[in-house]
């Protein structure tokens, strides 16, 4: 469920690992991979399939119109600051520009879909808990198998590549840092994976009463109330250790380095203002 809701959040993730034609290309099909996506969580069909489809539609043209603007507006600022160098109030400015804007995204993307949740018959609500399933043991096999050397070595790999899709390849001593981070920062995998199916356990159970309609929007838009405290603690410690990595890579970026950088945001700053020029009013 959070998955299909949180679409939209992957693909801004994913422009700022690719080109921006790239990035275009993904949001003007976005509305066609949740549509295929969603079908092999909700097994949807006929008029209802309709329905979902409109909804969808409905949403990607809110997100043009409202939610681009913001990215775009983001991304430029996001440049400016990275040009004069990062302190730590601009990161944490960043992570609550992208997590209240997201909120909003993702409350609106449930309101939309939560009135078709609550007609789902038991078959459906089945269906859905099955590829839940499916899902949690695909992350297992991802992100909790090997031992915590090998997973800490598969985290040092994973974001050396996502640093160096900004900046370009890293020196020797910036790659050494970033093996200090995955040494240091607390694994997480594990309460993620339990918070995942505290979310699953909380969506299926409104669904089964028929409450979605009341109850998703809100459990959208503050998916972190309700986790293990334990969980709380455990992110936080990791989140200081990703900012001192980041904080520390920033101060030894190269002029050559800072500039991709910067030059990146700038074209995500412009593609997300191109394709929100491109927003069309819906007709009632």
């Amino acid at each position: 469920m959070k998955r299909a809701l949180g679409l939209l959040a992957a693909l801004a993730a994913g422009a700022l690992l690719s080109g921006c034609s790239s990035m275009r290309l993904a949001y003007d099909n976005a509305d066609t991979y949740l549509l295929w996506r969603a079908g092999s969580y909700f097994d949807l069909h006929g008029d209802t399939g309709d329905e979902f489809e409109e909804r969808i539609d409905a949403f990607f043209d809110w997100h043009r119109a409202n939610a681009l603007p913001h990215y775009a507006r983001l991304s430029e600022q996001a440049a400016k600051r990275l040009s004069d160098g990062l302190s730590p109030d601009d990161l944490v400015w960043g992570y609550d520009a992208l997590m209240a804007q997201a909120r909003v995204s993702l409350r609106t993307a449930a309101t939309q879909i939560a009135p078709l949740l609550d007609r789902m018959s038991a078959e459906q609500i089945g269906h859905l808990e099955r590829r839940l399933a499916e899902d949690n043991r695909k992350f297992a096999k991802e992100n909790l198998k090997g031992s915590e050397a090998e997973r800490r070595a598969r985290r040092a790999k994973q974001m050396k590549n996502r640093l160096e899709d900004w900046v370009g390849r890293l020196t020797q001593a910036q790659v050494e840092r970033v093996k200090l981070y995955a040494a240091r920062a607390p694994l997480t995998d594990e309460f993620r994976d339990r918070d995942r199916k505290r979310l699953q356990a909380e969506v299926l159970g409104m669904v089964r009463k028929r409450e979605a309609g009341k109850r998703l929007p809100e459990l959208a838009a503050n998916w972190q109330k309700g986790r293990d405290p334990a969980f709380v603690t455990v992110n936080e410690a990791w989140r200081r250790e990703f900012y001192a990595l980041l904080l520390d890579i920033d101060r030894s970026l190269s002029p050559a380095q800072r500039a991709k950088a910067v030059a990146n945001f700038r074209r995500y700053a412009e593609d997300f203002a191109v394709l929100a020029s491109q927003a069309e009013p819906r007709v009632k």
